[in-house]
This record gives structure tokens, C-alpha cells and sequence, in this order.
């Protein structure tokens, strides 16, 4: 069942107070995410389970030069959340004034009065307000003051030390998208809607669909085995190349563009979700379109192979 959104902390319908949530940013939600919300309900399984976020991530709106960085959009966020057994979001908007507010103002303001929580969950290392002035001990006795009940909850981890965000996205960067979905408990996919591009693909007889990365972050450059889910819920299998395809036109702008194996039909406008199963090989210059077709004639059929293992497998 899919959770009730909210893109805000006033005017919350009196069906959605009384719940309890787990705070934090939640890109990726991934198995350590996981695990706090199964804490949390444990703790009070007669409250509804909930999820107090943001949007933008806090990073984007202090750090706006810094490269996209997001594993997840809010969109895919919420799917994820879903999945999860949340029934409500309440999606923060973040912004200057917002990232004014004290810690006692969030606490009583939002937490308490707008949002009516009865219980709350975090990590150990949760810090908010202004200059992130409060932390987690801070929470604990405003909390306890408010009637409001809390869950500390340690991170998960395993020998490489917790699951966290961070180092999934280094998992991504350096090419193994299969140890990134053994922490995220799924695939990574990147949302987006299919854009035109310069039809080149179908020219070399491989048509594809062109999907922006946007802000989230770029994953190693190369060609992965991919799936795509389609917007009625059908997923397809598909190859696909994130970079600048330098034997084309050596762009300064990396794209992820897909070609769905077997699929006949126009996708412009619609939005594709592309799950990122294994690294085929690197990005790479060739010498000339023949080459890069016959190329991109084996990493269709490599892509294919390995798929299909994949499903013989039910992995």
C-alpha cells in the first residue's frame, strides 16, 4: 500500500496524527533505514508507522555546488517507504527559513504541535535545528517533557562497519551496483522522464531511451545490464550506458541512455525507472560507429545472458 504523503508539517488531517516516526533524510533507504523503522514498530506496533524527511536533501540547499549526490528522489523515496510498511510521510520542505528554525522550535513547533507525534525514532547521531544545534540526548528529554515517547536506535552494520548512504554511493561510483542493492535490499535505480535525444541509437539500430540523471548521483561510467520498469508496472529488460560517449561527441554531460531489449514502442514523456543490476564494462573510445555497433550488438546480447540467469535464478 502506498503511504500517504504530506509536503508539509501544518494543516496534517487529524487521521495522520498520532503516529509514529522515524526522522532523518532517508536517500536510498536502504537496510539500515530498514532497520530503524522495523525497530521503531516494533517498540510501538499499535501506532501507525510514519517517516518525518525533507526535500531538497539539506546538502543540496548548503552545498548547491557540490556534484548530485542523491540516491534517491522523492518519488523513489516514497516507493521505497511504501514497501516498507510506512503509512504516512511527512515530506519537510527545506529551505532558508526552515534551516533557521531552533531545535526547541522543530521539537514543539513541528514534531509535537503540527505534525501531534507520539513516539519517535532516530540514530544515534540525528542532529537538528539551526547549525544543527540539537542532537539526540536533546530530543530524548524534550521529548520525555512533551508526553512524546523515543527509540534510540544503534545503526546497523556489519564487518565493513554501519550501512549508511555514504557508502553505498562509493559502491556506485566505483562500479559494483550488486554490493550496493545487497545493502539497499534492491536494486539502485535512477527515475526520470525520456527526453529526446539525437536519435543516433536508432540509427545504429539500437534505439534508446535518453533519461536525464538529474540530481542524482552518477554512478560509474559504463555499460550495465538494466531494468526498466514502465509507468503501467511492466518491467523490460534492457542495456544500458551512463557517460558522455566520447565516440560520439565527447559531451561534458553524462546521460543514462537505455535500450529496452525486444521493446517496440514510443516512450517520450513517459517516466522510466532503470535498475542497475551489474557493470558490463567501462565507458571506452572506438574506433568508428562500426566498431561501436558491433560493440553495442555484444553488450545486448551479454545483457541478455545475464538477465536472463537472473530470473532462471529468482535473484
Amino acid at each position: 500500500m502506498r503511504a500517504h504523503l504530506h509536503t508539509g508539517w501544518r494543516h496534517i488531517p487529524d487521521a495522520a496524527r498520532g503516529m509514529a516516526a522515524a526522522l532523518g533524510n532517508f536517500d536510498g533507504v536502504h537496510l539500515g533505514h530498514a532497520h530503524l523503522l522495523h525497530t521503531l514498530h516494533t517498540a510501538r506496533p499499535d501506532l501507525g508507522l510514519a517517516v518525518v524527511t525533507f526535500e531538497p536533501h539539506p546538502r543540496e540547499v548548503f552545498r548547491p555546488q557540490d556534484p548530485p549526490f542523491r540516491l534517491t528522489l522523492a518519488e523513489e523515496r516514497l516507493a521505497a517507504l511504501s514497501a516498507l510498511g510506512v503509512r504516512h510521510v511527512f515530506q519537510i520542505p527545506f529551505d532558508a527559513a526552515f534551516s533557521a528554525m531552533t531545535a526547541e522550535q522543530f521539537v514543539t513547533d513541528v514534531l509535537h504541535e503540527g505534525l501531534g507525534l507520539r513516539h519517535l525514532a532516530c540514530g544515534t547521531d540525528f542532529a537538528f535545528g539551526h547549525r544543527r544545534g540539537g542532537n539526540v540526548a536533546f530530543l530524548a528529554e524534550r521529548a520525555e517533557e512533551l508526553g512524546i515517547g523515543m527509540t534510540i536506535v544503534p545503526a546497523l552494520a556489519d564487518a565493513g562497519g554501519p550501512y549508511s548512504s555514504t557508502r553505498i554511493r562509493r559502491l556506485l561510483q566505483d562500479g559494483y551496483p550488486e554490493r550496493a542493492a545487497e545493502e539497499l535490499g534492491r536494486p539502485w535505480a535512477i527515475r526520470g522522464v525520456v527526453q529526446h535525444g539525437d536519435k543516433r541509437g536508432r540509427l545504429l539500430g539500437f534505439p534508446t531511451a535518453n533519461v536525464p540523471l538529474g540530481r542524482h548521483l552518477e554512478p560509474a561510467r559504463g555499460v550495465y545490464a538494466v531494468t526498466v520498469r514502465l509507468p503501467d508496472g511492466q518491467a523490460w529488460p534492457g542495456v544500458a550506458n551512463i557517460g558522455r560517449r566520447p565516440t560520439i561527441d565527447d559531451g561534458q554531460k553524462s546521460r543514462l541512455e537505455v535500450h529496452l531489449l525486444d521493446f517496440e514502442g514510443d516512450l517520450y514523456g513517459q517516466t522510466l525507472s532503470v535498475a542497475l543490476h551489474t557493470l558490463l564494462r567501462d565507458e571506452r573510445r572506438f574506433d568508428g560507429l562500426d566498431a561501436l555497433k558491433a560493440q553495442i550488438a555484444e553488450d545486448a546480447a551479454t545483457a541478455r545472458t545475464y538477465l536472463d540467469r537472473l530470473t532462471r535464478t529468482g535473484l
